[in-house]
């Protein structure tokens, strides 16, 4: 769980201070990001071969890069035309590090370009899926099927190639689809290798990242416990760590890696703010305290939250007060704990990639942790609470924290949970929350859960949960009429949350969980189910 930001301040590190990069992945793969969506994803290719990666800025300097030493560079795709009078541009140096480098789509056209070739923009473009044709099956096509389907998305075209350069590739609409320097190692593609539509995608990838690079799988689940329980402890000495503990596999994962290397040490403290699903909070403290012996802080602070909650309707509104009233809490724990040197927190890599804060503590150098401000300062408590960060995950995708969760032994239902938003069931509440509307939404919620995982079916879906209107209908039970709340049905399938598309539920299905809430929860008279995709609409309605 991370620290709700409102009232936070926290910094993350850059290529020109202590990186991610450590002796567990001397090999790794940097990837210079010109804006492309998709630089997160070939992130993930690259890991998913065993080998490290990371997504560096275009700012990144070819001084940097040798600082790091990575085994290959990987140029990102991105939105502009490299001869756009602002496009983003790399370091012209970084052609001459001996690196072997692969260009992907803008990354292509900005090493030609770079390098004395032509790009122009294409007479037709070419977007979606196209057959590529080989015409070098060495290098970087080695066992890449000839006419292969690769997916493009590109309205210029290189129309003239460096001195040294030879086409390895080309498609019904470009000619030049991949393309090398071997002398040079360095490659070209105009596709996209990266996303599921291109066939033979991995391979290239692998090819590059093997073959090319000469990497050596050591990217695993194993090392990177090892080697994070050696710089915890390393980090930590003999002082104390605090995690704010949520239940979610990122805290959970967190809290265990933290317990296998420092033991008493670490003190977990969970804040129920009365917006957990049923039985939640519960089967927390006994999964944790009693089942693997990791003593949890138990702090109900619900009454708090729900004082905060009254008369609130805008979503907004909900999350600012809701993080304030955490932070409060927080606050007041911590020094009733304390004292603390550190603050855990689970953070992971794509929180690193999309933060744009880079500022370090100007004395140590070290990434700054967090600064909470007392906002009633009562009984002598200081102006400020300030920690050092202990961060483990921060190299991690959120697939690589479930395989970590798995090695060191937490149970499957905490590894595979739904994702569950910070402020609970109070934004699956539309308008006012109330006590008695959490307890119609908990039940109805635990109807869902318990029928899904009945049926075998929990984990086809990436979110399976209901909301509850603030409006009533009417309907007819046992011959009276009622007037009663409806509450909607959200069931999703998804990879990544990033995009969605509502779930194809078997009728009976349906059918027993309608029946079920209207039979079961008290308040409730109709079920309806939500068919809308992400985008339009978002998995959560509020």
């Amino acid at each position: 769980m991370t620290i709700p930001t409102e009232s936070i301040q926290t910094t993350t590190e850059t290529p020109s201070n202590k990186h991610l990069a450590n002796s567990l992945h001397r090999q790794m793969i940097a990837i210079i990001d010109f804006g492309s969506q998709y630089s997160e994803l070939i992130a993930r290719r690259i890991r998913e071969t065993q080998v490290y990666s990371e997504v560096l800025s275009y700012r990144t300097s070819a001084e940097q890069l040798s600082k790091l030493s990575p085994a290959g560079i990987i140029l990102s795709g991105g939105p502009n035309s490299v001869y756009d009078e602002y496009a983003p541009q790399c370091d012209p140096e970084i052609w001459h590090l001996g690196i072997p480098i692969l260009g992907v789509c803008y990354g292509m056209q900005l090493m030609v370009k770079q390098l004395g070739g032509v790009v122009e923009r294409a007479k037709r473009g070419e977007y979606g899926k196209a057959s590529m044709y080989i015409d070098d099956p060495t290098d970087l096509l080695t066992n890449v099927e000839d006419g292969s389907t690769m997916w493009m998305s590109h309205g210029d075209s290189c129309t003239q190639l460096p001195e040294g350069f030879s086409v390895l590739a080309h498609t019904d609409n470009t000619a030049c689809a991949a393309i090398s320097n071997h002398t040079k190692k360095l490659f070209g593609v105009q596709f996209h290798p990266e996303v599921i539509h291109s066939v033979g995608g991995i391979a290239l990838i692998r090819n590059f990242v093997y073959h090319i690079c000469e990497c050596e799988p050591t990217w695993t689940t194993e090392a990177f416990v090892e080697e994070s329980i050696r710089e915890i402890r390393a980090k930590v000495g003999d002082k104390r760590v605090l995690l704010a503990l949520s239940g979610g596999v990122d805290s959970s994962t967190l809290a265990f890696l933290l317990h296998r290397a420092i033991g008493d040490k670490l003190t977990c403290m969970f804040i129920d703010q009365g917006f957990m699903r049923k039985g939640e909070p519960e089967r927390l403290m006994d999964i944790f305290d009693k089942q693997f012996h990791i003593p949890v802080e138990y702090v109900n602070a619900r009454d708090r939250f729900l004082v905060q909650m009254e008369g609130v309707t805008d979503p907004e509104v909900k999350r600012r007060r809701i993080g304030h009233e955490f932070i409060q809490v927080f606050e007041e724990e911590s020094q009733r704990l304390g004292p603390f040197d550190y603050l855990a927190q689970g953070t992971l890599y794509p929180d690193v990639i999309e933060s744009a804060d880079t500022n370090v503590d100007p004395k140590t150098g070290e990434r700054v942790a967090v600064k909470i401000k007392s906002h009633h300062n009562v009984g002598g408590l200081p102006e400020n609470l300030r920690f050092k960060l202990v961060e483990p995950l921060r190299k991690l995708f959120k697939d690589e924290v479930r395989k970590v969760a798995r090695s060191i032994g937490l149970p499957e239902e905490i590894v595979r949970r739904h994702p569950f938003p910070g402020p609970g069931l109070a934004i699956r509440i539309i308008g006012e929350v109330t006590s008695e509307r959490l307890n119609i939404l908990r039940d109805a919620d635990f109807v869902v859960r318990d029928e899904i995982s009945k049926q075998g079916m929990y984990h086809d879906f990436w979110q399976a949960f209901a909301v509850l209107l603030p409006i009533r209908s009417v309907g007819v039970m046992g011959d009276k009429r009622t007037y009663a709340h409806p509450v909607v049905l959200r069931f999703i399938t998804s990879e990544d949350g990033m995009t969605a598309d509502w779930a194809k539920v078997p009728y009976d299905l349906l059918e027993t969980i309608s029946n079920r809430i209207v039979n079961e929860v008290k308040g409730v008279n109709r079920v309806v189910y939500d068919i809308t995709s992400k985008p339009p609409g978002t998995i959560e309605w509020e």
